[in-house]
């Protein structure tokens, strides 16, 4: 009898452009995606992501369906997708003051 493997990737949400590794996934993992199979070049750490598509130079990535960071080259496919090619577009939520700064 053949074990069957899940997909050690997710999407979490129809919209991303990245999956998320559910654990870690080894050096020449195969991974079906819509444009086809991709095999990984290298170990993605699990909760690391991957793109699910191509993602352009300067084009949002998106994770929960909202926006966390801009490509800073092209991402193939089945890539790492961290810090080495995305920059962050957090914004931040709260505003310090200098401590004699007045409100």
């Amino acid at each position: 009898m053949t074990e069957l493997k899940a997909c050690p990737f997710m999407r979490l949400h129809p919209d991303d452009n990245t999956l998320v590794a559910r654990i870690n996934a080894d050096e020449g993992t195969k991974i079906d995606m819509d444009g086809g199979q991709v095999q990984l070049s290298q170990m993605i750490p699990m909760a690391h992501k991957i793109a699910c598509r191509h993602i352009k130079s300067g084009d949002v990535v998106l994770k929960y369906g909202m926006p966390i960071g801009v490509a800073t080259v092209d991402i193939a496919p089945g890539e790492h997708v961290h810090v080495h090619n995305v920059r962050s577009a957090y914004t931040p939520s709260v505003v310090l003051h200098e401590a004699d700064a007045v409100s």
